[in-house]
C-alpha cells in the first residue's frame, strides 16, 4: 500500500517533546512516513493522559506498566511485552500510568475501519 524505504532508526538521534497530562507527562519522540507514524513514548510516574483517544493503535510496551480505560469504566493493564491494537473509532480510551512506562507506538491509515 506504501513506499517507505529501508530506515535504520536511532531513536537516541530522534527529538523529545512533551506534552502535559492530567497529571504528569508523556514525552514523545516521533517519526512520520507516509500514512505511518511511528514513536517512542515515556510517560512519567502520575500520568494521567488530559482527552480522551479514539484513533486506533498498536502499542507495545517496551519497559513498565500502565492501564488503558476505557470511557465506559472498563480496564486494561499492560506490562512489559504486551501489545493492545485497536482500529480508530472502535474504543474510546486514556492511559494511566502509576509508575512510569515506555511504550512504542504505531499508528497511521492502515487503521482507519474498512467500510462494509
Amino acid at each position: 500500500m506504501y513506499n517507505i524505504t529501508f530506515n535504520n532508526i536511532d531513536w537516541n538521534q530522534v527529538e523529545k517533546e512533551e506534552y502535559p497530562g492530567e497529571t504528569g507527562t508523556a514525552t514523545w519522540q516521533t517519526l512520520n512516513f507516509d500514512g505511518l507514524r511511528m514513536r517512542i513514548v515515556t510517560y512519567s510516574e502520575g500520568y494521567l493522559a488530559d482527552h480522551w483517544c479514539q484513533k486506533g493503535h498498536i502499542v507495545h510496551c517496551l519497559a513498565g506498566s500502565f492501564v488503558s480505560e476505557m470511557e465506559d469504566g472498563t480496564t486494561f493493564g499492560l506490562s512489559t511485552g504486551m501489545t493492545y491494537v485497536v482500529s480508530d473509532d472502535l474504543s474510546s480510551h486514556r492511559s494511566v500510568s502509576k509508575e512510569g512506562v515506555k511504550l512504542l507506538i504505531i499508528d497511521g491509515s492502515f487503521l482507519k475501519p474498512k467500510d462494509i
